[in-house]
């Protein structure tokens, strides 16, 4: 008898150490709209505007990764968006981050993309910007890149806004032109891009992108794209 229950006390504590461990485990996070208020929502250019702003990749999906220093992708994308919503927020758009720190709500990646997209449904999104670093086979390619769906014209024209806005800002030595492109970011039937700030695959822009002033100034220009659009808008 004694045995006995000196086996059932060890299962006992066995199960209640498991239970304790599980509820201390982190949960994985879970789509939530979480648009702070702005700092100018009244008078700010940007006042009544609700814009996503999607840090590409994240948690296990590391995105690209840079040829020279090994950063992955999704940390300079969310350093980026960061700054693009301070920037927004300051113009009095109130905006809804997909994350704010290193994590992914599915490691499926449609499912991962839907929760995003979801977060603009939800939120009454106007507009969705999509954070992400290009890369290349051959190290020479360099430049942003805005893309948008195709037959989307009003997806277009802000692509073609903040083309413009971050070619005058950063003078890239090669200037591009934005292009429509087959993303399901871009999905929503609202105005959509998905911003390449530069090529990590390229020495020189991958050096400037790992800078805070440089990621300053990108976030700038797509603010500038992001004013320009709704101006001619009006």
């Amino acid at each position: 008898m004694k045995k006995k229950l000196i086996g059932r006390l060890s299962v006992l504590g066995i199960f209640c150490c498991c239970a304790a461990l599980l509820a201390a485990a982190p949960r994985p996070a879970q789509p939530a709209v979480h648009a702070r208020p702005a700092q100018n929502a009244e008078t700010g250019p940007l006042a009544g505007r609700v814009i996503l702003v999607d840090a590409g990749h994240g948690g296990t999906d590391g995105g690209a990764r840079a040829k020279d220093s090994g950063v992955w992708e999704k940390e300079l994308n969310l350093q980026t968006a960061l700054a693009l919503e301070n920037l927004l927020e300051a113009e009095g758009a109130a905006v809804i981050m997909t994350r704010e720190t290193d994590m992914q709500y599915s490691e499926n990646k449609r499912t991962d993309l839907t929760a995003r997209l979801d977060l603009a449904r939800e939120g009454g999104a106007d507009m969705v910007v999509s954070i992400h670093m290009n890369e290349y086979r051959t190290r020479r390619e360099s430049g942003p890149q805005v893309f948008y769906r195709a037959g989307q014209e009003d997806s277009r024209l802000l692509a073609g806004c903040i083309q413009a806005a971050m070619i005058s800002e950063l003078k890239p030595a090669k200037e591009r032109t934005a292009m429509a492109g087959d993303y399901f970011i871009l999905s929503l039937n609202i105005p959509s891009v998905l911003v390449e700030c530069g090529f990590i695959s390229n020495s020189a822009e991958e050096a400037l992108l790992r800078t805070p002033e440089y990621r300053e100034k990108v976030a700038q220009g797509i603010l500038d794209g992001i004013l320009e659009y709704y101006t001619l808008k009006e």
